[in-house]
């Protein structure tokens, strides 16, 4: 750590020991940096809804909890949050809410709960909730609402409850009957088959009531049941017949919907009080001029005037053109989507509706549209928005708007225009607004728009359009908004966008642009405010170019995004000169493989600028390539594999507030970098391998105690090396240590260690490798394992033999010992050593597994390691364990010359009795072999805990042991 001082104070010991968890960061949530106390816990693992929220501030004021997996909502669990306003847990998985849920919510206005599992609403749970006026149950599995469960809101306005699994009306009714506030009761596809109520009425503040998608079979409320309602929908009730209206008093409704029901809007004004102004004919079965001239008349025999006429879904293939003539005169909208027409043949069925403002034709079966200057053709001076879309439309005529010169919204859009004639649009010298985008279109001529002086949004978005001609936009000085993003455009012929005097936003995304020229914009350097160009094919070879935006000074928003096939590769030194306006700056999806240092000098403007996935290879950003972006708000630089985050770099962001570095790869950030930003309030740094190591315990200790910057989900970062550690805790206690004194006193070891280590290897090579061997294999927790009580062993006796001395343990020891009436059973390495295993793990496993160990001793035996590994590890347990588990037995004579360098057997020697086994030229060997497998048999029958001197002023024990001697003692036959 370069810039940390060898000694801190002794405050910050203490604090980078404590590591008190105060940063502004949530586990679970994200506060939005642009609304203060707006949090949004969207798409998290959890499953407990505390684990969410419990670390919100008491002052969060909106809250969204969405897809999730949350499936329960336990008492309290918002009681710690009691300034909410909107609280949104929609798209989860809940089916239990317990009573006191939302206890302490004094504040709440909205709540959505919809999209989730909810079958069940406990009787209080809205107890607390008295300024709740916006309440969302859409998308559950309710089926009735317990008593009194709106008691308390009396504040509320609008209560959803669509697509549920309601059934009882009268109980619905009754639970908003006080609600002396709520507007709006939306009951929209449940399981209601009447509107059935005992002794209770809806309150007089309800004005909109969707009643859609149900089973309604009969209205059956009484007569001023609905008085109060003003929008009433009744809509795809197929089961609803017009007698359900009979004695129902709907004086007050200005909209009333009955589409795909079985009520026949004739017998319907017949029979009721409804203001037929305000009925939507819409799906009404009206699919042929005598059923329609019929409902005119009825029609006009009640009002003269009407406002708006909905005639949609009706299956109307044709209408006659006098048919309209018998109904009042419209003077609003005339909607006829939805339909089956064929043909408009220029609106002539509209003789004698000159008067109509609005007219739609969607979604029909129009394939063209005729020429419509001809003799006899009705002229429709009034209308001002005509609309096409969802059509089959492929081609229209000259003249086809000709008869409606005054419409200023013409909407031909998602059609299948191939042929659109060079006179198509003649004669709409007021139209504004020309939407046709989604077509088939590829080419526009010079004097497709030279009659539309006064447009000023023109949409042409995907169309097949490749190549602008000299003089299409020349009559459009007006026209503010210009679409051809999606279309197939390469090129704008030199005098391609003249005329575009007043142009502000300007969007060509999506195109085959190779190049930005700049004398396509000379015409509107004065006013373009918006240019997007993303997803075209711009590239530049050379960093020497003339930027193409230098003359528009009032650019604001410039979008570079994503060129293709490769991206924008090199950037010019001085691509964005003169762009002192703009405001915001996108760059990402792009392969830049260097940012020069004065990039952005000219943005001194610039408020967004984002550079998200903008580059490739560029792993260091270089010093004072920000030095000018004093203004900048919002800095987006994820997922370009920057290594490196300094002041000389980000110093200058002075008004930056928000920081995205996620997705990157610098293992440290310093800290001096981020204190220079003082309005930074939100960071991003997931998905950063940032070491858990102390050249990052300053960033540790700031975002720990930095109450002002959130650093997104910073209480989940882990640390690179180690998934189990998080970065917010790992150890820094050692990062605050002494380095001098550390340094000193490491040096002084290393050099002992180098001077003593030769030394000891020569003086005690055998002792060290032992104690190696039993490092190891305590270290590998074998010990442990195996020191347990005599009576679990696995064996009665370890026989540690050298190979020349096999057949002696094969003829006579094993026979002795396992046969002959003997119960022993015997280790022996060829045998039961197990394979595979490391040598020194079965030696260990035998010695520690065997209530007694045998070293048989021969010359041979002295000068084997294996064996001498075998006696230590023995002897380690006679002497340190104060364990008898030695049996020494010589198979011969060896003297005190010979055993004089084997320190650790005359050890042995000098405090166990020891067996010598006798030899043939014995005077009797029958008889003192037979003395010698009684002993040894005797001394494997014994017990294997030592009496030691502090055993004996403790007490005497009942142990059995053979006598010890001072002198080598001899057991002979």
């Amino acid at each position: 750590m370069g810039s940390l001082p060898f000694r801190l104070l002794s405050v910050t010991v203490v604090l980078g020991a404590a590591q008190l968890i105060s940063g502004y960061s949530f586990n679970n949530c994200i506060e939005d940096p642009y609304s203060k106390g707006s949090f949004n816990c969207i798409n998290r693992k959890e499953k407990k809804i505390s684990a969410v929220i419990n670390d919100l501030p008491p002052s969060a004021i909106n809250l969204t909890i969405s897809k999730n997996h949350l499936w329960h909502i336990p008492s309290k669990c918002f009681a710690h949050l009691p300034n909410l306003r909107h609280l949104r847990i929609d798209d989860n998985k809940l089916s239990i809410i317990e009573q006191s849920a939302f206890q302490n919510l004094h504040q709440l206005q909205c709540l959505n709960l919809s999209i989730n599992n909810i079958s069940e609403l406990k009787p209080s749970l809205f107890a607390d909730l008295h300024n709740l006026n916006f309440l969302l149950l859409t998308d559950n599995k309710l089926k009735k609402l317990p008593e009194g469960i709106f008691s308390t809101v009396l504040k509320l306005n609008t209560l959803i409850m669509r697509q549920n699994l309601l059934t009882n009306f009268s109980g619905i009714a009754k639970s908003v009957s006080h609600l002396t506030k709520l507007r709006k009761l939306d009951l929209c596809s449940n399981n209601l088959t009447s509107l059935s109520h005992s002794n209770v009425s809806l309150p007089k503040s309800l004005t909109t009531l969707y009643i859609c998608r149900n089973n309604l079979f009969t209205l059956g409320c009484e007569h001023s049941f609905l008085r109060f309602i003003q929008l009433l929908d009744l809509s795809y009730n197929s089961r609803l017949p017009t007698t359900a209206f009979q004695g129902v008093d709907l004086r007050h409704i200005n909209y009333l919907r009955l589409r795909s029901t079985s009520v026949k809007v004739v017998e319907l004004l017949n029979i009721s009080n409804v203001n037929a102004e305000y009925v939507d004919f819409s799906g009404t079965g009206l699919k042929n001029d005598t059923l329609l001239m019929e409902l005119c008349k009825l029609l006009k025999k009640k009002v003269k005037w009407l406002k708006n006429m909905g005639l949609s879904s009706n299956w109307i293939e044709n209408l006659a053109n006098n048919t309209l003539n018998y109904c009042p005169k419209i003077t609003g909208t005339l909607d006829l989507s939805h339909n089956q027409l064929k043909y408009t043949n220029c609106l002539n069925f509209l003789h004698g509706q000159t008067h109509i403002q609005n007219f739609s034709a969607e979604h029909n079966h129009l394939t063209s549209l005729p020429s419509c200057k001809t003799q006899n053709m009705v002229y429709l001076k009034n209308l001002e928005e005509l609309s096409y879309r969802y059509n089959r439309i492929l081609s229209v005529n000259s003249y086809a708007f000709y008869h409606t010169p005054n419409i200023k919204t013409l909407q031909l859009n998602i059609n299948t225009i191939a042929f659109l004639h060079r006179k198509a649009l003649k004669g709409l010298k007021r139209l504004k607004t020309l939407r046709l985008d989604n077509n088939l279109l590829t080419d526009l001529f010079n004097n497709t728009f030279e009659d539309n002086l006064n447009l000023q949004i023109l949409n042409l978005r995907n169309n097949r359009i490749s190549v602008i001609f000299n003089g299409t936009f020349l009559s459009l000085r007006n026209l503010t908004i210009l679409d051809l993003g999606g279309n197939k455009i390469t090129h704008f012929q030199p005098s391609g966008l003249d005329g575009l005097k007043s142009l502000s936003k300007f969007y060509l995304d999506g195109n085959n642009l190779r190049q930005i020229d700049t004398s396509l914009y000379r015409v509107f350097q004065d006013t373009l405010t918006v240019l997007d160009l993303q997803s075209n094919q711009i590239r530049f070879f050379t960093e020497d170019i003339i930027s193409p935006f230098m003359n528009l000074s009032k650019l604001s928003d410039l979008k570079l995004d994503g060129q293709q096939p490769y991206g924008i590769t090199l950037l010019p030194r001085n691509f964005f000169r003169g762009l002192y306006s703009l405001k915001f700056l996108y760059l990402t999806n792009n392969k830049i493989s260097h940012l020069a240092p004065d990039t952005f000098d000219d943005l001194t403007g610039l408020q967004f600028l984002t550079l998200d996935k903008c580059c490739a290879g560029v792993t260091q950003l270089e010093p004072g390539v920000f030095k000018n972006l004093r203004n900048l708000n919002r800095l987006i630089v994820e997922d370009i594999g920057i290594q490196n985050f300094s002041k000389e770099v980000f110093g200058n962001l002075t008004q930056l507030s928000a920081l995205q570095l996620n997705r990157n790869g610098m293992q440290t950030i310093e800290v001096d970098a981020l204190e220079s930003l003082p309005e930074l309030h939100y960071l991003d740094i997931r998905n950063i391998p940032l070491s858990c190591t102390c050249k990052n315990s300053l960033l540790q200790n700031w975002t720990l105690n930095n109450p002002n910057v959130q650093v997104v989900y910073f209480y989940n970062l882990q640390c690179p090396h180690d998934a189990k550690h998080k970065f917010y805790n790992f150890d820094t206690q050692v990062c605050y240590i002494d380095l001098g004194e550390y340094l000193f006193f490491s040096t002084a070891v290393v050099i002992f260690l180098f001077t003593v280590t030769p030394l000891l290897y020569v003086k005690l090579y055998w002792k060290m490798k032992y104690g190696y061997y039993v490092f190891r294999s305590w270290f590998s927790e074998q010990w442990r394992r195996l020191r347990d009580e005599e009576e679990n062993c696995k064996y009665d006796a370890f026989v540690s033999y050298n190979s020349s001395d096999e057949q002696w343990v094969m003829d006579q020891l094993l026979p002795n010992l396992e046969g002959n009436g003997s119960s022993f059973k015997l280790c022996l390495h060829h045998r039961d050593f197990e394979l595979g295993r490391d040598i020194v793990d079965n030696i260990v496993s035998a010695v520690y597994g065997s209530r007694k160990t045998i070293c048989v001793v021969s010359r041979n035996f002295l000068s084997s390691e294996w064996c001498s590994l075998e006696i230590q590890l023995a002897s380690y347990r006679l002497f340190d364990e104060h364990r008898d588990v030695l049996l020494l037995v010589f198979l011969e004579p060896i003297s005190e010359r010979q055993l004089s360098s084997y320190h650790r057997m005359r050890m042995v020697m000098l405090k166990k009795t020891y067996l010598q086994w006798p030899g043939s030229d014995c005077t009797d060997p029958t008889q003192a072999q037979d003395l010698f497998w009684n002993q040894l048999r005797r001394a494997m029958r014994t017990g294997s805990r030592l009496v030691t001197e502090e055993n004996e002023r403790e007490g005497p024990e009942e142990t059995e042991h053979f006598e010890t001697s001072d002198e080598n003692h001899y057991l002979l036959p």
